[in-house]
């Protein structure tokens, strides 16, 4: 069978446009205001009335697969047969999920215009004592690890459009399916609902926050050039540098692609590059872009000098978006890149969704000497899975490990950096009061920082 070219969507009454679903995206499109799921996802994708499309899922183990028909029928079964049963005790029995309330309070800590840690330190202290939700934050503000060097490329909060429909699509699906985020106890979930392969086909395996796309393009702005002595930069002048490439390897549909060449950037920071790599050997419905590299991720990084020789990949940054735990995938590309920074959307509980079906990737990469974690933070999670954002850098020659005694003799010269500090070369959780004290930075400065990105000192 030849390969498919993008963008495109399979069996669609007429040719699909990427561009024309985000220029038009709006209020006509979000499934609470159509007939129903089923109606909305062939109205996005312009399916034919009586579409019968089989979606493929595995979970390594088994494999199935569900029509629109069928995950409407789901969807309207409600709770019936324990399709909603996402939170369960240390016996197994489902215990009762968040208030509605508290479920629209979960989907909006990833609103665009908020600050994560900020939106975070208000889920948390507007929560109920003894409350799911109260469980659902601590877990949660838990996971979030800024280090000092990184905290300034994180978003502000500050009012801004920004256009995602599988956002807002996933906060439908919260609402609807009684998920009011992931817990500590998330990994005695089994189950997925029967709409999550249809929302897979169509956008991918997990949705991309605001947060983590402003990262990512902020990771991939190009360093400072150092200024000759005693010549000052001449005034309003603007280096003509590229940002440094991402390689966006097992990008499968594309759409965190197309959503990060598609993020409004301002005009101080330099367009975005991103090279999507797939061995489009899994069948997505819909592909977003139109330039898929054909290629294995591990043969791709051997075949380009570990990313150097990749166009503008001397200082390629590596982005993993769900990678799959089977033969060996993610060790073989983190072996096989030679860059700096490594990101990883997956998920950050034990439950072997994604890098390594024995451990989490945060642990397998903290056995391997010469990465430091610089960021650890949730993303949108569907209905029982617990997903998070993952940034590593590559330790420079000569450097200590994040934590070390070169930061506590920097601490003693009163250098002082904004950031969740760490110690011992383990992250240091985020305390509530960390987070709102930057929730009111947030309120007191808004400006989103958009200069030159540095993650190293």
């Amino acid at each position: 069978m030849p390969q498919r070219k993008g963008p495109s969507c399979d069996r669609s009454a007429r040719p699909f446009d990427p561009a024309a679903v985000f220029l038009a995206w709006g209020p006509q499109f979000l499934v609470q205001n159509n007939r129903d799921f089923a109606f909305t996802i062939i109205k996005i994708f312009s399916l034919i009335g009586n579409d019968n499309y089989k979606y493929f899922t595995s979970d390594g183990i088994t494999n199935s697969t569900v029509t629109l028909k069928q995950a409407q029928m789901a969807l309207d079964r409600g709770n019936l047969h324990g399709y909603h049963a996402w939170y369960l005790d240390e016996d197994g029995n489902e215990i009762p999920p968040p208030p509605k309330d508290d479920l629209i309070a979960y989907t909006s800590i990833f609103d665009s215009s908020k600050s994560l840690p900020g939106a975070l330190a208000g889920f948390l202290s507007n929560s109920r004592k003894g409350s799911r939700r109260q469980e659902i934050a601590t877990y949660l503000s838990s996971k979030l690890y800024i280090s000092p060097n990184t905290a300034h490329l994180l978003p502000k909060s500050k009012p801004r459009t920004h256009i995602n429909p599988y956002y807002d699509i996933w906060a439908w699906s919260c609402v609807a399916l009684e998920w009011g985020g992931p817990f500590s106890g998330s990994t005695r979930c089994k189950i997925g609902h029967h709409i999550l392969p249809i929302l897979y086909h169509h956008f991918g395996c997990v949705v991309p926050s605001y947060s983590a796309l402003w990262l990512i393009a902020q990771l991939a702005q190009p360093d400072k050039p150092k200024e000759p002595k005693n010549e000052k930069p001449k005034p309003d002048s603007k280096p003509k540098r590229k940002s440094k490439t991402i390689l966006d390897i097992g990008s499968g549909s594309g759409y965190w692609t197309y959503a990060l060449r598609n993020l409004s950037l301002p005009s101080s920071m330099h367009p975005l590059h991103i090279t999507p790599i797939d061995s489009l050997q899994s069948a997505y419905r819909t592909l977003w872009i139109p330039d898929t590299v054909v290629s294995d991720g591990p043969t791709y990084l051997e075949n380009n000098n570990g990313g150097k020789d990749a166009e503008g990949g001397e200082d390629a940054i590596l982005l993993l978006v769900y990678p799959p735990t089977g033969n060996r995938f993610t060790e073989k590309v983190i072996e096989a890149y030679k860059g700096d920074v490594i990101v990883i959307a997956g998920t950050q509980c034990g439950n072997g969704f994604t890098g390594f079906k024995d451990e989490g990737v945060e642990e397998w990469i903290r056995s391997r000497p010469g990465w430091d974690l610089c960021v650890r933070m949730p993303l949108p999670s569907f209905a029982g899975k617990d997903e998070g954002l993952f940034v590593w850098r590559r330790r420079r020659m000569g450097e200590r490990s994040v934590g070390g005694k070169e930061r506590k003799k920097k601490k003693r010269r009163g250098r002082k950096k904004k950031g969740y500090e760490v110690g011992n070369d383990k992250p240091k959780e985020t305390t509530e009061e960390d987070m709102e004290a930057e929730a009111k930075e947030d309120t007191e400065g808004n400006a989103d920082s958009d200069g030159d990105a540095h993650i190293y000192e």
